[in-house]
């Protein structure tokens, strides 16, 4: 069982704040009466993901503001649709889940009532049996968008560090920047707020 930390989570979250600023943890391991191994186990790959998108977003931000008028206007534009599609389709696959989850609740409790010693073809069992198999297949592809989000998301995730290891220089023309650029915006601001909010 793991042991319980001496420190609050308040106390945590200022370590991570002042880690952020610049402090280092072995300062902080003093200030705060803990082990710097403790602090760089709990908090390092979390703050250093967080610095790491944050200087994407201001990567990104740089290369916005280095277009043209009319690439950012476009960028901005395609910025706005891109977040907008996102927000749908992430209520879309919540919806999907909780649909998934309601039918396979019923497609159970549908279970419960099957008597497996009468399954001959017109019995209600079978007749049981068929709305269970429906049912499990109506919630099997209401799930589908939220799990072809989430895959996107891994290969998303997997070819960005693809992209880290093997940054190649390339030169686009300004509509090919603008749209790489909006991408790239909201990608990083999205991952930022989901580092802040974890």
């Amino acid at each position: 069982m793991a042991k319980k930390s001496p420190l609050s989570d308040a106390q945590w979250k200022e370590i991570e704040k002042r880690l952020l600023a610049g402090e280092g943890s072995r300062a902080l391991s003093r200030v705060y009466g803990v082990p710097e191994s403790t602090i760089r186990t709990r908090l390092s790959a979390h703050t250093a993901q967080v610095k790491k998108v944050a200087n994407q977003v201001i990567e990104a931000e740089q290369n916005f503001y280095a277009l043209p008028i009319a690439a950012q206007i476009s960028a901005q534009t395609l910025i706005n649709e891109l977040r907008s599609i996102s927000i749908h389709l992430a209520a879309a696959a919540r919806y999907g889940a909780m649909t998934a989850h309601k039918l396979n609740g019923i497609a159970n409790q549908q279970l419960e009532m099957i008597d497996e010693t009468d399954l001959s073809p017109d019995s209600q069992s079978m007749e049981t049996l068929r709305t269970v198999a429906a049912l499990t297949e109506v919630a099997n592809k209401s799930s589908q968008t939220g799990i072809n989000l989430l895959n996107a998301n891994k290969d998303m995730v997997k070819k960005d560090s693809e992209q880290d290891q093997t940054s190649k220089a390339s030169t686009l023309d300004d509509k090919t920047k603008a749209a790489k650029l909006a991408g790239l915006l909201a990608l990083a601001k999205a991952k930022a707020e989901h580092a802040t909010a974890g």
